[in-house]
């Protein structure tokens, strides 16, 4: 079995693998002070079956030293961490040492499974958008505010105004001041990704598969019409990828 998990800003997401199938997956908040210790006691029985190995990316390297122990103490495997620098599949003409490794990955998943040109779209923390050619070449992307990250700065730039739950509102006119803010933070989040979406096709001068994912994703895609495919696990499958595609003997 391959374990694969992606250390992201609001959630710490794993996958089980059995060969290429994800067998099952779960997810914890992500605390910058975890512990092996508190990371055992949060996963509990929920990865009580044998793991060979372990593949994580991440975007969290407070997490980092918390996982590499579990997993050592739990499994006494080596986890292999994805970096950006890796050689992950796809043409890169620039320095992406600044680069997110999840962003590379989601679009190495995206060109393995969907071909190219695509673009993926990642709705969390922050909404990241990524290019990939019909040359398998990583042209880069964009980085935007997610909604929480806009709900939780209105709340604490307006003192009258509280930080609300993220569900779509029937409404754009809405009558209360609630409803107003989900409606304004999701509906503008949608015409957002529309529009930055329009200016990426401009650029690319193709017609990429738009391949969305991320937690806000299945909210989100039906009101976004460039969107033809959702995909929640598309870190996790990417991950289970690159680590067949580095360690091809295993």
């Amino acid at each position: 079995m391959l374990l694969a998990v992606d250390i992201g800003n609001s959630a710490i997401k794993f996958g089980l693998f059995d060969g290429d199938k994800l067998v099952s997956k779960f997810s914890i908040s992500t605390d910058r002070e975890l512990t092996a210790e508190q990371l055992a006691r949060q996963i509990g029985d929920r990865l009580k079956m044998p793991i060979d190995d372990a593949v994580v990316c991440s975007v969290v390297p407070e997490v980092d030293g918390a996982v590499r122990e579990y997993l050592n103490e739990a499994w006494q495997i080596e986890t292999q961490f994805i970096r950006s620098t890796d050689d992950l599949g796809l043409t890169i003409n620039f320095n992406v040492e600044t680069t997110g490794a999840d962003r590379l990955i989601n679009s190495f998943a995206a060109s393995e499974k969907y071909g190219t040109p695509c673009v993926v779209v990642s709705f969390g923390t922050a909404t990241t958008i990524d290019v990939v050619n019909s040359r398998r070449e990583y042209l880069g992307g964009l980085i935007a505010p997610g909604m929480k990250v806009n709900a939780r700065a209105l709340a604490i730039a307006a003192s009258k105004l509280p930080e609300v739950e993220l569900t779509r509102p029937a409404h754009v006119i809405a009558q209360t001041t609630e409803t107003s803010i989900q409606s304004g933070i999701i509906y503008g989040q949608i015409e957002m990704v529309k529009g930055l979406l329009r200016r990426v096709d401009d650029e690319l001068g193709d017609t990429p598969k738009i391949v969305a994912t991320g937690g806000f994703a299945r909210m989100l895609a039906s009101e976004i019409e460039e969107i033809s495919i959702v995909d929640d696990e598309l870190t996790l499958k990417g991950l289970m990828l690159l680590y067949d595609r580095v360690n091809p003997n295993k």
